[in-house]
């Protein structure tokens, strides 16, 4: 397994896995409890999961079926926040097992859905919506610390974020990372063919055929059309105290700026990406980044494998982007989600 010496790799059957077990056990007794907090106008709604002692029950949710204590009381555990950022055209149920893992540490779990770039909602994805995600994320901390259920259980100064792909993009924003709109155009002048999807999401794919000249020439027209501005865009929440980013979307960043994030950063890599091309994205962060902590390295996993529940019957460009590649093993998922609660606990219980 592929590791850097300043990262701390996952290793399987040593000693990660019953340091995270060990993490997690505090409160598996509990039930995971499900909240919606209602949209406002100017944000998407906020799903919460939290430690209750409800009874849960079989909720179906789209394509899955999961066992949740709707509304459930909700009860104190570890009092930390973590706000989950979900990839494009994502929502809340594709991190329910992430949620869980979370929950059975302590943590409350938040997810807000971001405006335009959601399962509801995909009309605008990319970097329009990369600019407001984090300013999202604090509303999230903000509306969580309103509710009467949740604000007695929480301290809100030390709060976690996790993010995957665009969410992951989110993520490194949050620890300090700076990027813009240009650079995200200058990656894909250099680099459209290589990184494709990253550039083009899934409206269309190169197939070697005829067309693939123009695909290409409209890709870039638009790009250069609509993300020309040089400003370098940041965010920094004091409340957040710790990142994990997953497979994130990267090539945009100033790399200097994540070489030490100004909080504590965990990546969690996916080899076999075929959205976010590694050597393009996550092997840049893991190259530059001097203090990361890498929390897992998966050699045969590809995009979707941080989705979990991964939706059923994906097919066409959107299942060969995330449908599991031949060979992985989704069961180690579990102790990937554990490393990912680990990580959290010993960061955020300073």
């Amino acid at each position: 397994m592929h590791s850097l010496g300043f990262f701390t790799p996952l290793r399987w059957g040593q000693g990660w896995v019953a340091a995270a077990l060990l993490c997690v056990g505090g409160w598996a007794h509990a039930s995971v409890g499900l909240g919606i907090m209602a949209a406002t106008e100017m944000d998407g709604p906020v799903t919460v999961y939290y430690p209750s002692t409800a009874p849960a029950s079989p909720l179906t949710r789209g394509p899955f079926t999961l066992e949740l204590a709707e509304n459930g009381e909700p009860v104190r555990g570890n009092g930390r926040l973590i706000v989950i950022s979900h990839g494009s055209g994502g929502g809340p149920w594709v991190h329910a097992d992430l949620a869980r893992a979370l929950v059975e540490a302590g943590f409350t779990v938040a997810m807000p859905q971001h405006r335009a770039d959601n399962s509801q909602d995909p009309s605008n994805p990319g970097p329009d919506s990369w600019a407001i995600r984090p300013q999202e994320v604090s509303r999230a901390i903000d509306t969580v610390g309103r509710d009467t259920r949740f604000a007695p259980l929480l301290s809100l100064d030390r709060v976690g974020v996790y993010g995957m792909s665009a969410g992951g993009h989110t993520a490194l924003s949050m620890a300090g990372g700076r990027w813009s709109a240009a650079g995200f155009k200058r990656h894909c002048e250099a680099h459209l063919v290589d990184d494709f999807q990253s550039c083009v999401g899934l409206i269309t794919r190169l197939t070697g055929g005829m067309l693939d000249g123009i695909k290409k020439w409209a890709a870039l027209a638009v790009i250069r059309h609509r993300f020309g501005e040089e400003a370098m865009l940041s965010h920094e929440d004091p409340r957040v105290a710790a990142v994990v980013a997953g497979v994130p979307a990267a090539a945009d960043f100033d790399m200097a700026s994540l070489a030490k994030p100004r909080v504590p950063l965990g990546l969690v890599t996916a080899q076999q990406d075929r959205w976010l091309i590694p050597r393009f994205h996550s092997d840049r962060v893991r190259q530059v980044c001097t203090t990361c902590e890498h929390l897992a390295d998966l050699p045969t996993a590809g995009h979707g494998a941080l989705l979990s529940p991964l939706p059923p019957g994906l097919t066409g460009l959107v299942g060969d982007m995330l449908n599991d590649p031949p060979g992985f093993e989704r069961s180690q998922m579990r102790g990937v989600d554990q490393t990912i609660a680990a990580f959290f606990v010993r960061h955020l219980s300073k």
